[in-house]
């Protein structure tokens, strides 16, 4: 059955999106992994590892550091055989979840599907510099006074705004009764 101009859709017609209805997730992660390795190698060029340049005094520099663990930090003291492998596989299913569960997402969920792409994006610039260094290269270095956060990069920023806009998605932020999706 086909549907014409006009026609009510099935239920499940837009479920799944033709591929060019989805530049989209393959754009915006694409942008987002150049963009990362562009940065990267900016600071791996021009940055001596544990050196760093005042970006706003007392409150960011870029510091050049290798995250040999996880996400902040995490496992970054820990040795262990085949940690850079383990944690590459952990890496690369999170990515293969994450990425079926977009390709699952209807059209009209369109901010889901951004906050996926820039999760997917993230993730894929992290997963490359593990594969290829064995390590994460971390820069941006945000801190008041004594107090530092983790370092963290481009891909590291477009996984924590795509998690935001998830969160802010499930929770209904946005929509209006008065105008239901």
């Amino acid at each position: 059955m086909t549907e014409g101009i006009g026609d009510t859709p099935t239920p499940h017609a837009e479920h799944h999106l033709p591929a060019q209805s989805r530049r989209l997730e393959l754009w915006l992660p694409l942008t987002i992994v150049i963009v990362d390795q562009l940065t990267k190698a900016l600071v791996r060029a021009t940055l001596p590892i544990h050196d760093s340049v005042t970006v706003v005094p007392g409150l960011m520099d870029f510091t050049h550091v290798r995250n040999t663990g996880a996400a902040f930090g995490i496992l970054n003291y820990a040795e262990f055989p085949f940690k850079t492998v383990v944690i590459a596989m952990i890496a690369t299913a999170a990515l293969v979840g994450v990425g079926l569960y977009a390709a699952s997402l209807a059209h009209h969920q369109l901010v889901a599907r951004i906050g996926l792409a820039l999760i997917i994006g993230g993730a894929a610039g992290n997963l490359l510099d593990r594969i290829v260094a064995g390590s994460v290269v971390d820069f941006v270095d945000v801190y008041w006074q004594t107090h530092h956060f983790w370092a963290f990069n481009v891909a590291d920023s477009a996984i924590s705004v795509g998690v935001a806009i998830m969160i802010l998605d499930m929770l209904g932020v946005g929509t209006h009764a008065s105008n239901p999706v």
